[in-house]
């Protein structure tokens, strides 16, 4: 055999492992088209919004049901953080107060961020539907949206499945439900298949003999600062808000968007201050639409009323930052809004915003 025929043999088979190598990570990772109608799961006998009627939303990053207990390796600089996972024991007792919560205070609508589906550090469970399980029945509608989805993720500190969703929550009739890719951090190829996608769910509520109302939810890029990551998901979504006020449909949008509000860099603790850009992004959608808590609240005295992230961070012994949002259609009338904070901070980071709106 020849030199000759023994490399274009070799050449072969290297080129034969690369593809099975890069067919096997594709097939491996979560490919997601610009938009995607989402499933739907609706009860039959789910009611339909009535015109005028008031609606109260519930608005949360749930942590993957984690609680409180843990300083996860991403928490701190370089992932030098301790924890990799939550006990068994810990998502149970947070599974079971974040219902008790909620049945507390009775939302019609529920936004959750980072609810875990198929991911080893949570069991592989399904979390959306052991929550379902524990709420009342008239909870009957839901959609979700994968943003995180890797059939086998090789970081050291995770090796293993990951599937993290946005998922809405409905006791009133929902009809359909789009995902929207938003635009990804720029990286490496390699790392930017293994990443998060983050996305818009938009779900619509039939008003009976009104049209429908947008209920929008959302959890924008974290650790994305020296990059424009931020600065285009935002423009996507006041993009896509402006294309709803157009057709006259009322909306609302909730969420986590890992930016501080438009003052609020040099109000946070220096040492707070290495992931976020002095600039937030997130004054465009201040500038252009209504917004919870408003620009105003959150410069007076009682800014601390509207923290929404504890952060898991040993230096760091209360909450000290606005990060979570609603933003809400002109058609809509505002008639409360808080942060239900002494009741959840043992449930996860972040503290949910509970709104209540008079539709049209």
């Amino acid at each position: 055999m020849t030199i000759k025929i023994i490399f274009y043999r070799t050449l072969t088979i290297l080129s034969l492992l690369l593809i099975t190598v890069f067919l096997a990570v594709w097939f491996s990772t979560f490919h997601p088209p610009a938009t995607q109608q989402e499933n739907v799961f609706c009860s039959a006998n789910a009611p339909t919004l009535m015109p005028q009627q008031t609606i109260k939303l519930y608005n949360q990053n749930v942590q993957f049901m984690a609680g409180k207990n843990y300083v996860f390796f991403y928490d701190l600089p370089n992932n030098t953080g301790p924890d990799e996972r939550p006990s068994a024991s810990d998502i149970s007792q947070t599974l079971h107060g974040l219902a008790t919560l909620i049945k507390q205070q009775d939302p019609d609508i529920i936004l959750l961020q980072e609810v875990d589906d198929g991911s080893k550090r949570t069991d592989y469970a399904d979390q959306l539907a052991e929550l379902l399980a524990l709420l009342p029945d008239d909870y009957a509608c839901h959609a979700s949206s994968f943003y995180w989805q890797n059939a086998y993720l090789p970081h050291p500190r995770i090796m293993g499945a990951v599937g993290m969703k946005l998922s809405i929550i409905s006791k009133y009739k929902i009809t359909s439900a789009t995902r929207t890719q938003l635009s990804l951090i720029p990286q490496d190829p390699i790392s930017q298949l293994f990443n998060l996608k983050r996305a818009l769910l938009d779900v619509r509520l039939p008003i009976k003999g009104s049209g429908e109302i947008a209920i929008l939810n959302t959890h924008l890029s974290a650790f994305s600062k020296g990059t424009n990551a931020l600065e285009k998901q935002v423009s996507q979504i006041d993009k896509h808000l402006a294309s709803l006020n157009k057709t006259n449909t009322p909306w609302v949008l909730g969420g986590d968007f890992n930016l501080l509000p438009p003052s609020g860099y040099t109000l946070l603790a220096q040492k707070q201050r290495v992931t976020y850009q002095p600039l937030s992004a997130i004054e465009l959608l201040y500038k252009n639409h209504a917004a919870i808590p408003s620009h105003q609240t959150l410069e007076s005295e009682n800014r601390q009323h509207w923290f929404t992230y504890f952060p898991n961070d040993p230096q760091v012994q209360h909450p000290d930052r606005t990060i979570d949002y609603y933003f809400y259609s002109a058609k809509l009338s505002l008639t409360n809004a808080f942060v239900a904070s002494k009741q959840s901070q043992a449930l996860s980071d972040h503290m949910p915003i509970i709104a209540s709106f008079t539709l049209p």
